[in-house]
């Protein structure tokens, strides 16, 4: 998937007005993902990102590994898109969404093994609620 594909399936999926404001949920979700994991993982996700999307993983991020919550996630990611706390969790479960779809398997379960309750239905588990949903009905297809 290239950026121009990327962002399109961002923007639809998010229902946002303009690139510009897709832009800015992408960075938020990614960039704020980025901090919290280490730097190899961020970069194993990224991998199969087109390039400009792939910095906000790594490149825009100073400092890897750092440790916080649901709340601070959520709370930083607002902060950056300019969005309330709502509309923050929605596009980075979207974003989250769309990232698993580009990356391999192993990388979406290995991200999900490091955030604490990442197989739960609250807190960082909430962050793949679309991606549970979008493999339930890939599941119900088959």
């Amino acid at each position: 998937m290239n950026f121009d594909e990327f962002t399109g399936q961002a923007q639809n999926r998010l229902g946002t007005a303009d690139t510009g404001q897709t832009l800015r949920a992408i960075r938020a979700t990614l960039s704020t993902l980025g901090s919290r994991i280490p730097e190899e993982n961020a970069a194993d996700l990224a991998a199969s990102l087109p390039i400009e999307i792939k910095w906000y993983l790594t490149g825009a991020v100073t400092e890897h590994g750092q440790r916080f919550d649901w709340p601070t996630f959520v709370e930083r990611v607002s902060e950056i898109e300019g969005c309330d706390g709502s509309d923050a969790a929605y596009h980075a479960r979207v974003i989250v969404a769309l990232v698993s779809e580009v990356a391999p398997r192993s990388d979406v379960e290995q991200l999900r093994d490091m955030l604490p309750g990442g197989h739960g239905s609250d807190g960082w588990g909430s962050l793949f609620e679309l991606v549970d949903t979008e493999a339930d009905v890939s599941a119900g297809a088959e």
